[in-house]
């Protein structure tokens, strides 16, 4: 597949890095550009982008003659919340400056991140649906649903092609936590294999919906490389894999590393937390796209603890 050219926003963060590699095997080294606000100086095929810069972001489109774009690029859970300015104005205006150059451009296709953020204290906690009410009390799911309106109003009106899925919390061995409230479950593993001991910032008993990487990856591309007609959603589809709370995690890491242990400090996260769901309902997604994942908590910690490296171990 050689008739694509895509640029990937944010793609030296916890997705994009590992989502460039996967679309260049499909889709060929050249034809994936990767951009960040942050050089990467081992990418060849790399361009700095500040993506609230919409100017530049038109120029790179146009110079690569792009013809899909992956949005990864915003400010997470934890960190909104200690910047909402901050937070509102990358995810925000990141979002709308993708979407402005998608219709100037006539870019085949746009995927855009959303989470389980979007949904609060009032939406179904278990097996919440894909269609409920959503009331986020969290900065970052404020703007991600907001995002998901904006997919919405552009895919109806703008005659354009904005996908989405909601991400539930993302765990890979190949980079640290980026300041989520889930992620505490990728802390967990680089503390066992280094120290075999952690501290959680959420209570013991907090279940949330997971999913590891290889998964989350496969069911981005698949989504996006799905026939238009078979998808029903216009904002953004539930995603789902697995749910386990920090005390089952220890459990499974203790399987491999009997002597890891784990104590709880709860901070302001434990409140986020406490507003999301406890597990996510994705049989439209299975319906419309085949989605299924392939990993669960013990299959995902022997694959984790196999492959982190800590250096000076």
């Amino acid at each position: 597949m050689t008739s694509e050219t895509i640029l990937v926003t944010g793609a030296n963060g916890q997705i994009g890095s590992e989502l460039v590699l996967a679309l260049r095997k499909n889709y060929g080294e050249d034809n994936v550009i990767a951009s960040d606000i942050r050089e990467n100086d081992t990418d060849s095929r790399f361009e700095i982008l500040d993506i609230t810069d919409g100017n530049k972001l038109h120029e790179i489109i146009q110079k690569n003659k792009v013809t899909q774009i992956y949005h990864l690029a915003a400010l997470l859970s934890g960190t909104s919340e200690k910047n909402p300015a901050l937070a509102w104005k990358i995810n925000m205006e990141g979002l709308f400056n993708v979407l402005e150059n998608t219709v100037q451009h006539n870019i085949s296709k746009v995927f855009f991140p959303s989470s389980i953020a979007v949904f609060g204290p009032n939406s179904p906690k278990i097996n919440t649906p894909q269609f409920c009410n959503t009331d986020p009390t969290s900065i970052y799911g404020i703007s991600k649903l907001a995002g998901e309106g904006w997919a919405r109003y552009y895919n109806l009106k703008k005659n354009t092609d904005i996908r989405s899925v909601r991400y539930p919390g993302l765990i890979s061995y190949k980079t640290k936590a980026g300041g989520g409230t889930t992620d505490y479950a990728v802390d967990i593993y680089f503390e066992a294999k280094e120290n075999k001991k952690y501290t959680c910032f959420l209570e013991e008993n907090t279940y949330l919906p997971m999913m590891y990487m290889p998964d989350a990856i496969r069911g981005t591309i698949d989504l996006m490389e799905a026939s238009k007609n078979t998808l029903t959603v216009k904002d953004s589809y539930n995603l789902s894999a697995m749910s386990f709370s920090p005390k089952e995690v220890c459990a499974s890491i203790q399987k491999i590393i009997p002597d890891f242990s784990i104590d709880y400090q709860p901070d302001f996260r434990q409140a986020i937390a406490n507003s999301w769901p406890q597990s996510i309902d994705a049989s439209v997604a299975s319906a419309d796209w085949n989605w299924k994942p392939q990993f669960d908590l013990d299959k995902m910690t022997e694959d984790m603890l196999k492959n982190i490296v800590i250096e000076n171990v």
